[in-house]
């Protein structure tokens, strides 16, 4: 049990299940509401991908704390993105030809 403080800290709720993330909040005195999701009470497993006030923030007890499933416009979202090096060739298979004016020019036969 919490003591009763007049402050709490928020917890990291990304990453969490949308249960996990209620029954965290709940520990703490928090309430949790979730903007994109007006059927979050029955939200199960569905990850949080970011939150607000964020993580470690300190706030008065049975505040609200807002939590989003689906990343906003420009957020990514795509899953994870790394950097390829080296690079994939670009390109499919290309025929080699001979350049203009080539000397050595290959006659078909």
């Amino acid at each position: 049990m919490t003591p009763k403080t007049p402050e709490v800290r928020v917890p990291r709720l990304v990453g969490l299940m949308a249960v996990d993330a209620r029954e965290t909040a709940r520990a703490r005195g928090l309430f949790i509401d979730a903007p994109d999701r007006p059927d979050f009470h029955l939200t199960v497993v569905d990850h949080v991908v970011r939150q607000y006030p964020q993580p470690g923030a300190e706030v008065p007890r049975d505040s609200l704390v807002y939590v989003w499933f689906d990343f906003g416009p420009g957020e990514g979202g795509g899953g994870v993105r790394e950097p390829r090096i080296p690079r994939p060739p670009t390109g499919g298979l290309q025929r080699e030809l001979d350049e203009p004016g080539d000397p050595y020019a290959v006659s078909p036969t």
